[in-house]
């Protein structure tokens, strides 16, 4: 098993640290894992969905991710549902 730790929207990082990036956006995580054939098992409308209450919670922070803003491609397949030939 291996784990990747990220955040919803990339909130986060360390305000002692200027310059610092901060954590990578889950929702473009699990849009990579699944465009790569690796079932997340994570359901991309819910997870984007749920930002709208961390924007609403955290008023006045930036939420990234591009995901979310784009949408997902018409072709998108979760890897769970892709057919395997």
């Amino acid at each position: 098993m291996t784990t990747f730790d990220s955040s919803q929207g990339g909130i986060g990082g360390c305000p002692y640290a200027p310059g610092a990036t901060g954590n990578i956006v889950t929702e473009d995580l699990v849009f990579m894992l699944e465009s790569m054939g690796l079932d997340t098992g994570i359901d991309m409308a819910n997870l984007v969905e749920a930002r709208k209450f961390l924007a609403e919670g955290l008023p006045g922070e930036p939420v990234y991710g591009h995901v979310p803003d784009a949408g997902l491609p018409m072709n998108f397949r979760r890897a769970a549902d892709q057919v395997t030939a």
